[in-house]
């Protein structure tokens, strides 16, 4: 009878831990209260609201630790001129206590450098003294390629089909999709998020991170359902995307970390205007010589 109740016991905690799995983390832990953290470093964890996504500055804390401890962590153009992507890809972040990221990164390092408020990069690296501004992403642009489909997609359903799993999946305001674009031959679907530029309260960065994980990764949620896109008639998957970032003040880069042969091509191709121009003013200088001769004759003749 005792090995019964025992075996009773152990089902029922097994059954109590199963319901109390954090749904918008997989890497959570939970406990018999249903209280789920996410450790961010050896000596510190986050308390988690399991209804709401994880907020990107702690979620890369979260990686990084993985990562060192050998946990599983990984398996249309610019839409305005000042618009960029993440090419830095994932680095130890410094957190406010609501989970944004201060505007001075410098990853465990003498090198810092500033960031949006999806932390991304905006400046070259330059030492600790470096000062920055906040900067508010307020647009982002997602460019995503769809796979392969066997029905014709109508580029009206498929507008509704991503407000909805935008929804849906990372709580997205459907008023916050300003455009979608579709170019069928090509797959390519572009999809443009934009808030006031003095909303302070809507985190863009919600979305997009845990989106980059569900289509070029694994998805960040317990249940581990793929990113799709429902049109009636079919369901449309991801295989590839690509994320711009706009915010309320331009970034900041400089020449000074452009690779040389970037460099070299701006060189050469300035050169050839430089040269364009000289041609041009020796050709016009000549024109006027050759003309204040003719006159000259002309002159001569009538005298």
């Amino acid at each position: 009878m005792k090995v019964l109740v025992a075996l009773f016991v152990v089902a029922l905690v097994d059954v109590v831990t199963s319901q109390c799995a954090c749904k918008t983390m997989k890497w959570a832990n939970c406990d018999d209260s249903c209280s789920c953290s996410l450790t961010l470093t050896e000596s510190s964890t986050q308390t988690l609201n399991c209804s709401k996504l994880v907020p990107k500055c702690f979620l890369m804390q979260a990686e990084m630790y993985r990562a060192c401890n050998h946990q599983d962590t990984r398996s249309g153009g610019k839409p305005v001129e000042t618009a960029f992507v993440d090419n830095d890809g994932i680095y130890d972040p410094v957190c406010e206590s609501d989970g944004k990221f201060k505007a001075v990164q410098c990853n465990n390092t003498e090198v810092c450098w500033c960031v949006n408020s999806a932390g991304v990069r905006r400046s070259d690296k330059k030492d600790k003294n470096i000062k920055c501004e906040p900067a508010e992403t307020y647009w982002v642009r997602v460019e995503m390629k769809h796979k392969s489909v066997d029905v014709p997609i109508d580029a009206t359903k498929l507008r509704t089909g991503i407000e909805n799993v935008l929804q849906q999946r990372y709580g997205l305001d459907k008023k916050l999709v300003s455009e979608v674009q579709y170019d069928k031959d090509g797959r390519l679907i572009v999809v443009d998020v934009k808030k006031d530029k003095d909303d302070r309260t809507t985190d863009l960065s919600l979305m997009t991170y845990y989106m980059e994980k569900d289509i070029k990764v694994l998805p960040l949620f317990w249940n581990g359902q793929p990113f799709e896109v429902d049109v009636p008639g079919t369901k449309v998957s991801m295989e590839n995307v690509l994320i711009y970032y706009v915010d309320d003040r331009a970034p900041t880069f400089t020449m000074q970390k452009l690779t040389g042969g970037i460099i070299a091509v701006i060189v050469v191709v300035s050169l050839i205007v430089i040269g364009g121009f000289l041609v041009l003013f020796f050709l016009a200088r000549r024109q006027k010589a050759q003309y204040s001769k003719a006159q000259a004759r002309e002159m001569e003749t009538i005298s």
